[in-house]
């Protein structure tokens, strides 16, 4: 047996495994030396287009005076090192005369819920938040702008990005289960998208197309939809980070958009596929830990993961913390409530609504596996409510899973779930 540690909750998952187990980990980049310097080299020289202080100076020549400048940031389920990424920014602006008093932050929330103060103590640093403003936005406020029409929706984001002088997006790049890569253009849609312009970019119709899948963008009819709707109402500047298994900064980029999301998608990917040759009977999978696993909501995108490369008929043993619950009074949990089969989950009726693309996606993967959960914040019904089976302790479930596949059985571990992109 050998041990291998989970990214689970906030301090990790230790499991022992059978020794011929395939444990696949993306590749692990060195942090940068000096992650702020190189935030400021590439705000400084970007992949394209002009850098940040000529970005500014164009804006306040227009406006005749210092423009309104609003700086978007990832909420507290993405693991996005804003307290790297934010100050060295926030800095650059300050040194072109973009003070408090012109800049706002706003954070891409999507639908999911607001931080609370300390949350937000945590997720920017108790320094910038006292000391700037910052709007938590809310997909189902009116306060929302239309900007456009995609595919005969109307798109609508919030008020305090598209009136802003100058936009900046900053991002963290991970692979995505459906929409190819998170980053560049998500911070604006669905980051600050009302909920119709979100239940758009994520109907039924468009999760259940085959190229709504990983590490596709082009002909993906989910960043098809994100990337029209955000050039409505486009960046100046969008700053996108890749990330080791520490947190650490491994590169950054800057540029319009799609360029420099387009190079950083492509670094990414050289750092996460990972080739694992034929499927496997069981897979053992995380959602990356904290805080991509604090609820089952997003522990769907670690299962996803999984699916990749499992067997049809194999088992996923799960290992999330979901330390916020399914989240309890969530629109996930009341689609899960109402659906007494996967298969209810996996071909929704009716119009989209919330949260319905995430039930849409385990439906999918329950339909061609079984899923073991193991949870510390999740009831036993809990789980259950979403066809899934509560296991207690991982290394019984994996031998169990293991022994019920017959005597050749293959196990796969993905101890940091959907950040790396297994293929078999």
């Amino acid at each position: 047996m050998k041990e291998v540690r989970l990214a689970y909750g906030r301090h990790g998952l230790v499991a022992r495994v059978p020794d011929h187990a395939t444990v696949v980990t993306p590749t692990d980049h060195p942090g940068l030396p000096d992650q702020q310097a190189a935030v400021v080299e590439a705000l400084r020289s970007p992949v394209t287009g002009p850098p940040l202080g000529e970005i500014v100076a164009g804006a306040a020549a227009r406006r005749a005076g210092l423009p309104n400048v609003a700086v978007v940031f990832p909420d507290i389920t993405r693991p996005m090192p804003n307290r790297t990424v934010l100050p060295p920014l926030l800095e650059e602006l300050a040194s072109v005369g973009i003070d408090a008093e012109h800049l706002e932050l706003l954070c891409a929330t999507g639908t999911h819920r607001t931080a609370t103060r300390a949350e937000l103590d945590e997720l920017v640093g108790a320094d910038i938040s006292r000391q700037f403003r910052i709007h938590q936005h809310q997909a189902e406020s009116a306060d929302h702008v239309e900007v456009g029409v995609v595919d005969g929706t109307p798109v609508l984001l919030d008020r305090r990005y598209v009136e802003a002088d100058v936009r900046i997006l900053t991002g963290f790049v991970e692979p995505h289960f459906f929409a190819g890569f998170s980053g560049g253009p998500k911070g604006a849609c669905p980051g600050l998208a009302a909920l119709d312009t979100v239940l758009e970019a994520h109907s039924p119709a468009r999760i259940a197309d085959e190229r709504a899948t990983w590490l596709v963008t082009e002909g993906n009819p989910v960043h098809d939809f994100v990337r029209s709707a955000v050039a409505l109402a486009p960046p100046a500047l969008s700053v996108d980070v890749a990330i080791n298994g520490r947190g650490e900064l491994t590169a950054v980029f800057a540029g319009p958009l799609p360029d420099g999301h387009v190079a950083a998608c492509s670094f990414v990917e050289d750092t996460a596929v990972q080739r694992v040759g034929e499927a496997f009977d069981v897979v053992l999978s995380t959602n990356g830990g904290y805080p991509l696993d604090r609820n089952l909501y997003q522990a769907v995108k670690g299962m996803a993961a999984a699916e990749r490369v499992l067997r049809p008929g194999g088992t996923i043993v799960m290992a999330a913390a979901c330390a916020d619950g399914t989240p309890d009074g969530s629109a996930f949990a009341a689609v899960l409530a109402e659906a007494s089969s996967p298969d209810l989950l996996d071909c929704p009726t009716g119009p989209s609504r919330m949260d319905l693309w995430q039930a849409q996606v385990l439906g999918r993967i329950l339909r061609r596996a079984q899923v073991w959960l193991h949870s510390d914040g999740l009831r036993d019904d809990e789980v259950r409510r979403a066809h899934a089976r509560p296991v207690g302790d991982v290394d019984r479930a994996v031998g169990e899973a293991l022994e019920a596949a017959g005597r050749d059985a293959r196990l796969c571990v993905l101890p940091f779930g959907p950040l790396t992109v297994a293929s078999a």
